[in-house]
């Protein structure tokens, strides 16, 4: 009998391994037919679509993206510096915002949750925000107007006070007895007991930063002053100026077909991912567990 279980235990794992191993190859297949788009031709694509290998092998794409090396450049520095101190800060923010209000001895604990909660039920819309930050705080042109923006949210700081609850508050209490005070609790012992927290939010935040285009059009983009855009807006330029060109061509001598539109998209897409997808396996190991913990905490 046990011979037997043995066996269809091994089976069974070999089901397993085969199933999960053909879900993870299939969801390599659109990166693969993005990367195999960035290389084709243009003409190819509109004609026969896009495959696994390269029709109509060409670096068109990246020549037009590259043909200002020092842009593209200037775009990555903006983005790595604000994602890196954008992500630094906003988790330092978050988690002693996070721990504060899971505290059982912090008196508006409730009070400030529910005004944190109740904007992530209701927004107050762009107008209002674009007044604030273009009236009242002259920011338009800034890079401030991006990196605030993003710097903390609401959903952030409630999944964090989720994270935070799961550590036992006798160990402020203990911290207390010895004589630390409420900083020095929080650094040396909360936050070491927040690693997988900080590393799943740490990845949102610096998902956030890297991805965002749409503040940047909206305060950066009639600044004379900004030289440089972030990657994903500067990008999102390129596009927009190579479907302009298109469509201007249309009707003229010129084939607009030649114009690498499709595979400037997949090429772009190539560009900003990839970078970003090199953070994930180091905080792959938190991101499971930290995810679990903050779903299953009230």
């Amino acid at each position: 009998m046990k011979i037997k279980q043995d066996k269809f235990t091994t089976i069974l794992h070999i089901f397993a391994y085969l199933l999960i191993g053909g879900f993870a190859i299939s969801c390599l297949v659109p990166f693969l037919l993005m990367i195999s788009a960035s290389f084709s031709n243009e003409t190819m694509i509109n004609q026969t679509g896009i495959g696994l290998l390269p029709k109509g092998f060409t670096i068109a794409a990246y020549e037009l993206i590259f043909k200002v090396p020092k842009m593209i450049l200037g775009s990555y520095v903006v983005t790595i510096v604000m994602t890196v101190f954008g992500t630094v800060i906003g988790l330092f923010l978050i988690a002693m915002t996070g721990y504060c209000l899971q505290r059982r001895d912090f008196p508006f604990r409730n009070v400030i949750s529910f005004f944190i909660y109740f904007t992530t039920l209701f927004s107050a819309g762009l107008a209002p925000t674009y007044l604030w930050i273009t009236k009242y705080l002259h920011l338009k042109g800034s890079y401030l107007a991006v990196f605030l923006q993003l710097l903390m949210t609401p959903w952030l700081i409630v999944l964090m006070k989720n994270f935070a609850k799961s550590v036992p508050f006798e160990i402020t209490e203990s911290g207390k007895i010895d004589g630390a005070g409420d900083f020095k609790i929080f650094t040396a012992l909360i936050l070491p007991m927040l690693k997988p927290a900080l590393a799943t939010i740490g990845l949102f935040l610096a998902l956030g930063y890297w991805n965002e285009w749409y503040n940047s059009m909206l305060y950066l983009s009639s600044s004379s002053s900004i030289k440089y855009y972030p990657l994903q807006y500067y990008l999102y330029r390129i596009i927009t100026q190579a479907a302009a060109l298109k469509n201007s061509l249309a009707g003229s001598n010129v084939n607009p077909g030649t114009i690498p539109t499709q595979s400037l998209k997949m090429a772009t897409a190539v560009i900003a991912t990839g970078p970003i997808i090199l953070l994930y396996p180091f905080v792959q190991k938190y991101f499971i567990s930290g995810i679990t913990i903050g779903a299953v905490k009230g």
